[in-house]
């Protein structure tokens, strides 16, 4: 489990998701561009959402469990920027609903959690069909 660290908020996302966020996340913030990170979060966290407004100016720091970077689906990369590059913001989907056809709705990921830095406990996060 990889983590994402925003301001003091820590995002815990499975490798491979990180990678492929990773990607979507740098490239608008080499653009100088901000937008909204959203997910999904696990019932024992209130079973809500939770979202971070990312902006240039803010240090980002990701950070990977193992030591290999997995392959790349562009499917789920390009699903992902066009979600970045929409009013709604990057939402964070499940590569399996990763698409060709931009029409069809991804599905939300799950198992993320989430974590403040300055607090102790950590929280999960769920997927749900959209």
């Amino acid at each position: 489990m990889g983590s994402l660290t925003y301001d003091r908020v820590v995002v815990e996302f499975e490798d491979r998701m990180l990678a492929h966020l990773q990607l979507v996340i740098v490239q608008k913030l080499r653009h100088d561009e901000s937008f909204l990170l959203s997910w999904r979060d696990a019932t024992v966290v209130g079973d809500g959402r939770s979202a971070a407004w990312l902006h240039p100016a803010i240090p980002l720091y990701f950070k990977f469990a193992g030591g290999h970077a997995p392959t790349i689906n562009p499917n789920w990369v390009a699903q992902l920027t066009r979600a970045a590059n929409s009013c709604q913001g990057l939402v964070v989907t499940a590569e399996e609903s990763a698409v060709v056809n931009a029409n069809q709705a991804p599905r939300v990921e799950p198992a993320i959690g989430i974590r403040a830095a300055a607090q102790t406990h950590t929280t999960k996060a769920t997927v749900s069909e959209r």
